[in-house]
């Protein structure tokens, strides 16, 4: 089954790193929040993409099933 990054925007602060640290998914909005593509994560990027939602310092981003 495909991951896919979604964003808990009740948590999210708009500090950017996920964009920093998954920029082929994740791109900033005017206001610094994260615009999250919708595309299935490959199995090539989801190490990535784990620490993507490891590292946000708001624990936001989530990498699930989908």
């Amino acid at each position: 089954m495909d991951q896919h990054i979604t964003v808990d925007w009740t948590s999210c602060q708009a500090h950017g790193l996920c964009a920093e640290l998954l920029p082929e998914h994740i791109t900033l909005d005017e206001w610094g929040y994260p615009v999250v593509d919708g595309s299935p994560i490959p199995p090539r990027t989801r190490k990535r993409a784990r620490r993507a939602a490891a590292d946000c310092p708001d624990l936001a981003l989530k990498l699930g099933q989908g």
